[in-house]
């Protein structure tokens, strides 16, 4: 082989290699372009989901507070019900009181008139004499009244037993009015109030004699 020919060859081979290189370089740096448009795309979507969670905790802020606020509202609107309930109630006892009229005087029938033993709802002798004088002084009077009839007990038992059993007495008198006396029912109304309305100290014996009673208003 000739000096040329060396030459030749040896150029050629020095061509092949930097052609070789140029091509690497150039596929080195489309590679690299490309990871980072890559790595820039997910960045973007990252801070994409980041700005929508900021923004759903910014939505979820104002809906806390709109309900904070109609918590609040609601709060306002019941304790004003409450309060204008307070008021109506007083208005319909007050209208109530005008309605039965005035009180013209009460007959009391005490276990001291009445013999009304704990837990007895009976008329005695005494208590049914007790409502024939009332019954002969209305007849008298022959005015035109309204009798509230109450039932009253001492403060032994629980509340639910007294209300029940002041209700009986009361009712008892009220049977025995309009049976005996015929005064008409629709003239008559009963209410038991129970222990509520002591009139003497329940921690005495006579105290409780005197609580256990029925006590019949006359109104006008």
């Amino acid at each position: 082989m000739n000096h040329r020919s060396v030459r030749i060859k040896s150029a050629s081979l020095i061509l092949l290699m930097t052609a070789g290189l140029t091509i690497g370089g150039c596929a080195t740096k489309k590679s690299l372009r490309e990871g980072l448009s890559t790595q820039d795309s997910k960045m973007s979507g990252i801070e994409t989901q980041v700005e929508a969670n900021q923004k759903r905790i910014e939505e979820t802020g104002q809906r806390l507070e709109g309900v904070k606020s109609e918590v609040g509202d609601v709060r306002r609107i019941g304790s004003e019900a409450g309060s204008k309930a307070e008021k109506a109630g007083a208005r319909a006892d007050q209208a109530y009181d005008l309605a039965k009229g005035k009180l013209v005087y009460t007959v009391v029938i005490s276990e001291v008139a009445g013999q009304f033993a704990t837990s007895r709802y009976e008329l005695s002798e005494e208590a049914r004499k007790k409502l024939d004088e009332l019954a002969a002084k209305l007849k008298s009077d022959n005015a035109n009244v309204y009798l509230e009839i109450q039932g009253h007990t001492d403060s032994t038992g629980g509340e639910e037993y007294n209300i029940l059993l002041g209700q009986r007495r009361a009712d008892a008198a009220r049977q025995y009015l309009n049976a005996v006396h015929g005064i008409p029912l629709h003239k008559m109304s009963v209410i038991s109030f129970g222990k509520s309305k002591p009139v003497a100290d329940n921690g005495t014996r006579d105290g409780r004699a005197q609580n256990r009673r029925i006590e019949v208003r006359v109104l006008s």
